[in-house]
Order: structure tokens, then sequence, then C-alpha cells
């Protein structure tokens, strides 16, 4: 099959499409049963097919035959994705403010490596440098 050009915003998704997807986009294709076996409280094996179903006809999601079985894949680019969760957390969790996410996520520098404090840096500096 080859890929549409997805049809449905990434937030309108049903919770257990989010978690399908999600899990598509970790492992980056998969059968029906693997997907019913990464869920948590996995629906059966037919409510997962009717999910990538519905997935597909939103062009979220694609698959190939492998012999009698159906491989799938997400449609969608995995930074796409990621960059539309971000967006609606820092919406929904931190007023629409990226700054607020950030100081809370910068919280814990104590994790951080030398190169992504370095990174962080340079962001500050080119944002100063802009404003």
């Amino acid at each position: 099959m080859s890929p549409r050009q997805p049809q449905t915003d990434l937030d309108s998704l049903a919770p257990r499409e989010r978690q399908v997807l999600d899990l598509l986009f970790a492992l980056g294709n998969a059968t029906a049963v693997e997907i019913q076996a990464g869920l948590k409280d996995a629906p059966t094996n037919s409510t997962v097919r009717k999910m990538l179903s519905r997935l597909e006809a939103k062009g979220l999601v694609t698959y190939r035959r492998d012999g009698a079985r159906f491989i799938y894949r997400p449609t969608v680019q995995r930074s796409r994705a990621r960059q539309k969760a971000l967006s609606r957390l820092i919406r929904v969790f931190f007023d629409g403010s990226a700054s607020k996410a950030a100081l809370t996520a910068l919280q814990d520098v104590d994790s951080l490596s030398e190169e992504e404090l370095d990174e962080l840096e340079e962001i500050v500096r080119k944002a100063r440098r802009k404003g």
C-alpha cells in the first residue's frame, strides 16, 4: 500500500488509537498480534485490527503483506508526532508556555550531560540575540 497524507489531526485520536500509534512509533512496524501484546489491558485481536483499520482510513497507518500477515507502520513522521504531542502537553499542562515547560523539565539538571548543557546554553544565546 502506498502511504496517504494524514487526514486527521493527531490530537483527535481516541486514547486507544493514540496508544496503538505510539506503539508503532516505538516498534517501527508490527503485526496486529505484536501490537496487541504491547498494549496494557490489551483488547481482543479483532479490536486491535479494527483500530488499525480506522488509523489506516485516517491516513495515519499503512501496511504491507508478508504472506498471510499484515505488517503495519505509521505514515506520520515521528518528529511531527513528537512536536504535536509536545505542543498539546504545553498547551494543556503549562498554559501554553514553552518556558514553563522547559523550566519544569530542567529542574533535574543533574541528569543533563555536558553536551546537553552546552546545547541549551547555545539555544539561550541565540534566543537572546534574536530578541
